[in-house]
C-alpha cells in the first residue's frame, strides 16, 4: 500500500503551501480559542443575566451540540458548494455569531447565538485538517501537522488566560467580540490564498442523507443533555434521564444502521476498516477526553479550594502552552530520526506522568507547583495529537480525507463531552466517599480531634467569652477543612484515572502500520 501511495499522482497548489495554510491556521486558532475562553467567564455571564451557574452551562452546551451536528455534514457541503466556498461560509457564520454573542442581552439570545456559532465553527477544524494534509506531500505532513497540532493544543490552553484577563479588565462580551476582526482577516485571506483540488470542487447531483441527519441530531442533542444534567439529576435515579438515554441510544443505533446501509450516507463509516485510522482515532478520543476534562477541572479546583480569581486560574494553564511549544520544536527537528509511532507513545507517556504528579497535590500548592505537570500535559498532548493525526491518515487517499476528518472530529467531540461529564460525576461521587470515610474521625474519643478542638477553642475565645460557642466554632472550622480535604481527594482520584486511561491506550499505537514515508 505504501508504494501505491507514494506513486499516486497528487494535486499540488500553485502557490507555496506554507503560505496557503496561513488563513487556515488563523481560523483554527480562532475556533480552538473559543472552545475554552468562555469557561472562566460563566460566573460573570450568569450574574449579568441573573441566572444560576447550572443554567449558564447551556452557553457551552449549545455550542457543543451544534458543533457535533455539523461536523459529519462537512463532506456533503463540500460536494454541494465546493470546499473553499463552504470554508468561507463557515468563517462568516462564526464571525457574525460571535458578534451576536457579544451584544446578547438575555440568556435565550446568547444560547441561540452560541448555537449558530457552533454551526459555523464546528466545520472549521475538520476542513482545516483535511486542507493541510492534502496541501503537502506525504513526507512533509509531519511538519505541517506539527503546526496544526500546536495551534489546536495551544489555543484552548491560553483560552482561560485570555478570557480571565478580558473579563476582569474589560467585560465578558469582549471575549466574543475579539473574533470579529480576526474573522474578517481570515475570510479575506482565505478568498485570496486558498485553492481547491479537483476533487473538492462543487459536484453535480449531490444528495443529502436527511434521515441520517435527523438521527444524528436526535442522538447528539439527547446525549449532550444527559451528560450535562445527569449528575445534577442523580443519573439513572431520575426517570427522565433514563428515557432520554433510551431515546438517545435508539437514535444512535438508527444513525449507524442508516450509514452502513444507505446508498448516500452522511458519513462513510467504511473508513473505520482502515487499521491506522481506527486505532489512531481511538487513541485521540481518549486523549481529547482527558485534555478537555483536565482543562475544565483544574481552574475550577483552584477557584473552589484555593480562592483563585478567574485570571489566576487561567494563568495556571499557561505552562501547558509552554510545554506544547517546546515539544513541537523538538519534534519538528528530530521527527525524521525517531519516527511518529515512538513520539506518539512518548507523548501519551508524558500525559500519564503528568496525571501521576497531579495525583500527589495538596492544599499548599501554588502556581509554580502545578506548572511542571501542566507542562507535561501540554507537551504530551502536542506530541501525541500531532503524530496520531498524521499516522491515522497515513494510509488514506486524498479524496477520503475530508470524510475521515469529519468522522474523527465527531468522535473526538463526543469523547471530550463524555470525558468532561464523567470527570464531573467522579468528583462529586468521590468527594462524598472520602467525606464519609473521614467524618468518622471527628469523634470526641479521638485524642487528636479533642486536642485540635481545645487549641482552636482557645483561639476563638479571643472573639467571644461563651465557651459553648467557641467549641461550636472550632468544630465548624474543622468540618470545613474536612470538606475541602474530601474535595481535594476527589480531584486526586480523577487525575489518577486520567493517567490510567492514557496508559491503557499506549499499546494501541503498536497496531498502527507506518508507511515508508512515515518518518
Amino acid at each position: 500500500m505504501s508504494e501505491t501511495l507514494e506513486n499516486e499522482q497528487r494535486w499540488q497548489p500553485s502557490i507555496n503551501p506554507w503560505l496557503m495554510i496561513v488563513p487556515v491556521i488563523l481560523a483554527v486558532f480562532m475556533f480552538a480559542l473559543d472552545e475554552t475562553i468562555s469557561n472562566v467567564a460563566l460566573t460573570y455571564i450568569a450574574g449579568s443575566f441573573s441566572i444560576s451557574q447550572n443554567e449558564s452551562i447551556w452557553i457551552v452546551t449549545s455550542y457543543l451540540i451544534a458543533s457535533g451536528i455539523i461536523i459529519p455534514t462537512v463532506d456533503f457541503f463540500c460536494k454541494l458548494m465546493g470546499r473553499k466556498k463552504f470554508f468561507i461560509l463557515c468563517l462568516i457564520v462564526f464571525t457574525v455569531a460571535s458578534f451576536m454573542c457579544g451584544i446578547s442581552r438575555s440568556m435565550g439570545m446568547i444560547v441561540i447565538a452560541r448555537f449558530i456559532q457552533g454551526l459555523g465553527g464546528g466545520s472549521i477544524l475538520p476542513l482545516s485538517q483535511a486542507i493541510i494534509m492534502e496541501s503537502f506531500p506525504p513526507e512533509k505532513r509531519s511538519q505541517s501537522m506539527g503546526i496544526f497540532g500546536l495551534t489546536v493544543i495551544l489555543a484552548p490552553t491560553i483560552g482561560p488566560i485570555v478570557g480571565g484577563w478580558i473579563t476582569e479588565n474589560w467585560s465578558w462580551p469582549w471575549i466574543y467580540m475579539i473574533n470579529v476582526p480576526i474573522g474578517i482577516v481570515a475570510v479575506i485571506m482565505t478568498h485570496k490564498l486558498l485553492e481547491d483540488p479537483p476533487y473538492a470542487h462543487k459536484q453535480k447531483n449531490v444528495t443529502c442523507d436527511y434521515w441520517g441527519l435527523i438521527f444524528l441530531s436526535g442522538w447528539l442533542v439527547l446525549l449532550q443533555i444527559v451528560l450535562d444534567k445527569g449528575n445534577d439529576a442523580d443519573w439513572f435515579g431520575a426517570a427522565w434521564i433514563c428515557w432520554m438515554t433510551f431515546f438517545s441510544c435508539i437514535f444512535g443505533i438508527l444513525f449507524f444502521i442508516s450509514q452502513f446501509k444507505g446508498k448516500n450516507p452522511l458519513v462513510d463509516l467504511r473508513i473505520l476498516k482502515d487499521r491506522n485510522f481506527l486505532f489512531g482515532t481511538i487513541a485521540q478520543v481518549v486523549m481529547m477526553a482527558v485534555f478537555l476534562a483536565s482543562a475544565a477541572l483544574l481552574p475550577s479546583m483552584l477557584q473552589a479550594l484555593l480562592g483563585y480569581t478567574s485570571l489566576l486560574s487561567g494563568l495556571s494553564m499557561g505552562s501547558r502552552g509552554l510545554g506544547s511549544i517546546i515539544a513541537i520544536t523538538i519534534y519538528t527537528v528530530t521527527a525524521r530520526f525517531l519516527g511518529n509511532k515512538l513520539y506518539a507513545m512518548i507523548g501519551i507517556g508524558l500525559i500519564v506522568i503528568g496525571g501521576i504528579f497531579f495525583g500527589m497535590i495538596n492544599l499548599q500548592i501554588n502556581l509554580q507547583t502545578i506548572a511542571f505537570p501542566n507542562a507535561l500535559f501540554g507537551a504530551g498532548m502536542s506530541l501525541g495529537m500531532t503524530t496520531l493525526m498524521t499516522l491515522s491518515f497515513s494510509s488514506l487517499k486524498n479524496e477520503q480525507m475530508t470524510n475521515a476528518s469529519g468522522l474523527q472530529n465527531l468522535l473526538k467531540n463526543i469523547g471530550g463531552a463524555i470525558g468532561t461529564s464523567l470527570s464531573t460525576t467522579l468528583i462529586s461521587r468521590s468527594s462524598q466517599k472520602h467525606q464519609i470515610m473521614m467524618v468518622g474521625n471527628l469523634d470526641d474519643l479521638n485524642n487528636i480531634f479533642a486536642q485540635r478542638i481545645t487549641e482552636m477553642s482557645q483561639f476563638f475565645s479571643g472573639f467571644t467569652s461563651d465557651i459553648g460557642q467557641t467549641v461550636s466554632m472550632a468544630k465548624a472550622q474543622i468540618y470545613n477543612q474536612l470538606i475541602m480535604q474530601s474535595h481535594l481527594w476527589a480531584y486526586i482520584d480523577t487525575f489518577r484515572v486520567f493517567a490510567v486511561a492514557c496508559l491503557i491506550v499506549i499499546p494501541l499505537i503498536a497496531f498502527i502500520k507506518v508507511p515508508k514515508y512515515g518518518k
